[in-house]
């Protein structure tokens, strides 16, 4: 199972929010790419990135930002957050972003992410609040329920599924397996968990599960209840 570091960016700082409330944004790193550098070296082989201010926007904000960290690292980067036509997805391939991350986009327009899934590697991210897609940011709720569209994109060929409980996001509650499992036997893709992580214990549920491809963790991290180190060790 993959554990993948997360940094949320607004305004060129990582940050946490809680239940994905932009207004609750704490900084915790005014450097995010020595941040990733410190995840490399514990291990990490894969980093989680969200654009917060593309989310909101439709369009790429802390390029920049996002640029420096890969150009300072070898890890492999999954992007999301704003990104909502082929441009952007190139924009980022050229600096070297492995995977994109398909939100709101995914909801609107499957026609889309068929397409891309053809030419990139491609995760559909599906957050949802007590079962429904929320979309832009998370500021909005679509009338799909989150099963329903991983059960339509299980043959679209994309290369994953991030699920997110954003009753759960950044509260440290503890992981809502059973959503992340539901998500993975529905879809039949590989499944990243994420949201509520709170330390070890949750690691190892996911990892015991046998479903889960991946797990995203961030306030963990920066709170300081799970040992990344540790994590990283019991998963290998």
């Amino acid at each position: 199972m993959e554990i993948l570091p997360a940094i949320d960016l607004k305004n060129g700082l990582c940050v946490r929010l809680s239940k994905g409330d932009i207004n609750s944004a704490k900084i915790y790193s005014n450097e995010p790419w020595e941040l990733a550098k410190e995840f490399e070296d514990m291990g990490a082989k894969w980093l989680h990135i969200v654009d917060l201010d593309g989310a909101f926007v439709g369009e790429s904000i802390n390029f920049k930002t996002i640029e420096k960290i890969i150009s300072n690292t070898n890890l492999k980067v999954e992007v999301g957050g704003g990104i909502r036509n082929e441009d952007a997805i190139i924009r980022y391939k050229n600096v070297g972003v492995d995977r994109f991350i398909l939100g709101s986009i995914a909801i609107k327009d499957k026609e889309f992410v068929a397409k891309m899934t053809k030419k990139y590697k491609i995760a559909v991210g599906i957050d949802a609040k007590n079962g429904i897609v929320a979309i832009e940011g998370w500021a909005k709720l679509s009338s799909k329920k989150a099963i329903d569209l991983a059960s339509e994109y299980s043959k679209c060929g994309v290369d994953a599924i991030i699920c997110t409980d954003i009753s759960k996001d950044g509260m440290l509650s503890g992981v809502n397996v059973k959503f992340s499992e539901e998500i993975a036997d529905i879809s039949g893709i590989k499944t990243i968990a994420s949201g509520g992580v709170r330390d070890i214990n949750d690691i190892i549920s996911l990892k015991n599960s046998g479903k889960i491809y991946g797990v995203i963790v961030g306030k963990a991290y920066y709170e300081k209840t799970l040992n990344l180190k540790e994590a990283f060790k019991i998963n290998i």
